[in-house]
Formats: C-alpha cells, sequence, structure tokens
C-alpha cells in the first residue's frame, strides 16, 4: 500500500465544524499517529496526532467527508485500523494497540459502535467455521459438525440481514451492502459464468441516482478490494485476454459517462495488465485498453504526455501479442556473414511450429532452459517427430562467447545471432531481457510470448491443437 502525507485541508473539504477523535490503543508506543484517506490502493494522510498520557486526539475544524478512513502508524506504512466518519464530531475509541475488533469499546458513535462489533461477530464465526470444518475430518464426529456448521450459517445469515436491516443504515452498512457479492441460485448450472455476469449488479443498482454514496465508495476500501478481486482474483486471473478483455469493456459500458468512476477503474487495472510481463495474454489486455479508451479519446483526464508514451508502448507491444502475425527475421548464424543471402530465415521451415528463443550464455536461467530445451528436442528428433524447430537467438554482444558455447553444448537447432539481423528483433518481439520464448504457429502468428519449462512444451502444443480443432 502506498501512504503520502499532504496538507490536511487538501483531502477532506474546507474548514468547517469542531471536531474531536480521540484513539486509547493500549500499549501503543508511537509518538504520532494520522488519520489517512483511502483511493484505490493509497492512503494519503490527511490528520495528525501526537501521544499524550497513551492517548491520541484529533482536533480542529474542517467540514469532514463521510465515509471509511484508515488510523495509520507512526512509520506511516501500517494501517492499524479502519475507523468511520459519518456526522459524529466527537468520539473515543480504546481497546488493544491495534484496535482489533473485539477489544475496542466506542463512546460517541454509534456507526463505528455498529462496525467494530459486525466485523469481531463475523471473525469470531469465521473461526468457528474453520473448527467444525476441522471436525469434520474426524468421522466419529462428522455428522454432529455438519449440523453445527448447518445452524452456525443459519445464524450468521439472520445476524447479517437484522445488521444490515436499512434502519440500522450508516456508512459501513451503506458501503457493504453495495458490495455484497450476488447470491447464485441453485437452479443455475454454470455458477462461475453466472457469478462473474452479476458480480456487479448490487454495487451499480445501489449508485444508481446516489451520487453521496459514489462519492464516498470512491474513497473507500471496499471499491478497490472488489475491484482488485474481480480482475485479479479466481474468476479472470487465469482467464484467456479476450475475456479480461470483454470483462472491461461490459464494466465500462456500466460506468458510461461516469469520468470519476472510470478513472478510478482504468487508473488501476491499466498499470496493472501493462506491468504483468509473466502472466500470458495481459499484454493483450493492456494494448485493448489503450487503444480502445485512451486512445479514442475516452479518457479526458489522461495528459498528453500520458497518451505520448502510451501510443508508443501501444505500437510496440501490440506486434508481440498472442495471435499477432510473428515479424519474419532473417539472421547471421555462427559463420556471422555479412551477405544478407546466407541469412536464415525465422519463419522458412517446414515444421508445423517455431520456438524463437531469446537467451544468453550468461544467463543462469537461460543456461538451465536451454539444456532442458536440448534434451527434449534432441530426442525429438531422434524418433523422427520434428514437430517445431528451435530458432535460438544469442542475446549477447559478445559474438566470441555466444559461439563457443554453443559449439560446447552442442546445440543442433538453428542457431543465429550477432548483429547482422533485417530488424530490430528487440522492438519487433518486445524483448527486453533473457530468457524470452516466442512460439509461432504454422502461420507464424503468435501462440505463446511468455517462457514455458521444457518439460510444459508438449502439453501446451498438445493443448493448443485440440483448442483448434474445438473450434
Amino acid at each position: 500500500m502506498i501512504i503520502t502525507l499532504v496538507l490536511a485541508a487538501i483531502a477532506v473539504g474546507a474548514v468547517g465544524q469542531r471536531y474531536s477523535f480521540t484513539f486509547v490503543p493500549k500499549g501503543r508506543t508511537d509518538t504520532v499517529l494520522y488519520i489517512g484517506r483511502y483511493y484505490r490502493d493509497a492512503v494519503t494522510l490527511v490528520d495528525t496526532a501526537r501521544a499524550k498520557g497513551g492517548s491520541y486526539t484529533f482536533k480542529g475544524s474542517r467540514q469532514w467527508a463521510r465515509g471509511v478512513y484508515a488510523l495509520v502508524a507512526q512509520d506511516g506504512k501500517k494501517v492499524v485500523s479502519d475507523i468511520c466518519i459519518d456526522g459524529s464530531n466527537k468520539f473515543t475509541l480504546s481497546g488493544d494497540a491495534n484496535l482489533t475488533a473485539g477489544s475496542v469499546k466506542v463512546k460517541g458513535c454509534k456507526v463505528n459502535k455498529q462496525m467494530f462489533e459486525y466485523i469481531a461477530t463475523e471473525k469470531a464465526a469465521k473461526r468457528e467455521l474453520d473448527s467444525l470444518r476441522e471436525l469434520k475430518k474426524d468421522a466419529t464426529r462428522r455428522a454432529e459438525a455438519e449440523a453445527a456448521e448447518e445452524r452456525l450459517i443459519d445464524r450468521m445469515t439472520a445476524y447479517e440481514k437484522t445488521a444490515t436491516h436499512p434502519k440500522n443504515a450508516n456508512i459501513f452498512f451503506e458501503l457493504q451492502n453495495a458490495c455484497e457479492a450476488p447470491e447464485v441460485p441453485d437452479s443455475v448450472e454454470e455458477k462461475n459464468t453466472y457469478y462473474r455476469m452479476h458480480y456487479w449488479d448490487k454495487l451499480f443498482a445501489t449508485l444508481k441516482g446516489n451520487n453521496a454514496l459514489k462519492s464516498t465508495l470512491l474513497y473507500s476500501p471496499q471499491l478497490f478490494s472488489k475491484l482488485n478481486y474481480f480482475f485479479y482474483g479466481p474468476m479472470l486471473y487465469y482467464a484467456e485476454s479476450d475475456t479480461i478483455s470483454k470483462e472491461v469493456d461490459r464494466m465500462m459500458a456500466r460506468i458510461g459517462g461516469d469520468t470519476a468512476l472510470a478513472r478510478y477503474v482504468l487508473g488501476h487495472i491499466e498499470p496493472k495488465y501493462f506491468r504483468a510481463t509473466k502472466n500470458v495474454g495481459w499484454d493483450a489486455v493492456w494494448c485493448h485498453i489503450a487503444s480502445e479508451y485512451f486512445l479514442k479519446n475516452r479518457c479526458p483526464w489522461a495528459t498528453e504526455g500520458t497518451l505520448h508514451n502510451m501510443r508508443y508502448n501501444y505500437n510496440r507491444i501490440r506486434q508481440s501479442i498472442i495471435g499477432a502475425h510473428g515479424q519474419e527475421l532473417w539472421m547471421a548464424d555462427t559463420n556471422q556473414s555479412s551477405d544478407p543471402k546466407d541469412w536464415i530465415s525465422s519463419h522458412r521451415f517446414p515444421t508445423p511450429y517455431v520456438i524463437l528463443w531469446f537467451w544468453d550464455p550468461d544467463c543462469h536461467h537461460c543456461q538451465e532452459q536451454s539444456e532442458e530445451l536440448k534434451k527434449l528436442y534432441d530426442d525429438m528428433v531422434s524418433r523422427g517427430e520434428k514437430r517445431f524447430e528451435i530458432y535460438a537467438v544469442g542475446y549477447e554482444s559478445d559474438v566470441e562467447k555466444w559461439k563457443n558455447y554453443v559449439k560446447e553444448h552442442q546445440f543442433n537447432w538453428v542457431n543465429v545471432g550477432g548483429t547482422n539481423v533485417n530488424i530490430d528483433y528487440q522492438e519487433a518481439y518486445n524483448v527486453h531481457g533473457a530468457p524470452t520464448m516466442i512460439i509461432l504457429n504454422w502461420r507464424r502468428d503468435i501462440i505463446m510470448n511468455k517462457v514455458l519449462p521444457a518439460k510444459n512444451l508438449m502439453t501446451f502444443l498438445d493443448e493448443y491443437e485440440k483448442k483448434q480443432q474445438q473450434n
């Protein structure tokens, strides 16, 4: 989590009513504590209180925006506890050093009292549920544990309905309700698909016509957690890029012209898909976000500098995403001829697949994977089942070192390298480090652009062919 300190009045509004918020975390030794405001995965520190007799009192004159805030430790890196500010200008919270739910006593603020009680009850129920599930492993007590688990679930369902009932409405429960997960009917067969398709229904229905709640939600940890889970949790983490891109489009369509919410969402997911160099297909998702939203002028908050960098990266990355046609390389082999007629093409082999293997003889991981590839390749050739050719590009400026390594380790595939090449392969295939593996199919389209362990290579090709037959 990123935590920054700014002038207190900037983030929460102009001067307003007097306030006094006191915290008494028993045993805490910090000289100061901070109150911070959430936005995505960052917390901006907006107020400071110094220790006095074991307590910390934030006081002054300000109109606080209602919402969930963070009580932050002296080092500015750890959130001690979440707190609610919802109209109460004077309250006291006391408890253990981390103000753990269950230890906290609240005076003068109903919303914080309800929030801490709710969290404590939920945590206690989870501990009880974990114990019962452990007990079910004992065959002699399984029936007893299952009955107790059913009673616990019924009890907690009733408790949540009562606790979050509109008559108990406060900012914490409003946010909880807006971010509530969908219930999947028993009659639905594709439960995971149903859950994903209806994941945002409650939130957008709640936000409709409720601008006050939307403003609060943007500065809450609940929205970030829900967004993060949707795109980077089990629903979409391993999904194909087309599926993820469609979910981006579905969400942006529901956001419509709401610039604040669009900025919040795209400002979180765009950088993550851009930086996720190890996730298969996520570069294609980033290209989709860049081209459909930023580069079509649908993001008015983006500066010209941001758009300039995005255009450059988009034009560079889109050439090497899965589904793009691989650019043909012509390179000199270990003879290092300067005559282009002697250079070898990356595309003109009779094999169904070509593996472009960008490697460096000084790279330990490259060495290990090259040896594994050699075993696989030599075994395949010896059986007369040459399913792919390896076009190994020496990613090393010391040509003699590369040539000697190839000879010493008897790499019998196609070895190319040096500066005698028709195009800049680093730009063509977004190669900015070794090892990098690109797999081309019979059309020489890119079907994989991440390093696969050699032991998984044949399985990947089998699965790819199976999908092609199904399509």
